[in-house]
């Protein structure tokens, strides 16, 4: 296996990516790829988000137990987290 390095130049972070291969029903995979694109993401970023979800939380970062709890569906929310975090303002 050949890890892949992911490297994010605006946050500085770089992963290590393995590449992996699954096989879903027909009706699952269409689900994924509607709801990835509902989301505004790749299905492979869909994938990873549902992965994580379902791990258990890491003891060594309590707060990111909370991390991915609210969704706006807005892939550039980060960039104003007040709005989504409390509302637009009026």
């Amino acid at each position: 296996m050949h890890p892949v390095i992911d490297s994010d130049i605006k946050s500085g972070q770089t992963d290590i990516m393995l590449r992996t291969q699954i096989s879903l029903p027909e009706a699952d995979y269409e689900a994924a790829k509607a709801e990835a694109a509902r989301l505004g993401i790749s299905l492979a970023e869909f994938v990873r988000r549902s992965i994580r979800a379902a791990l258990p939380a890491d003891p060594s970062r309590p707060w990111m137990h909370y991390a991915g709890m609210v969704e706006s569906g807005d892939p550039d929310a980060s960039r104003h987290v007040d709005d989504v975090a409390y509302g637009h303002k009026a």
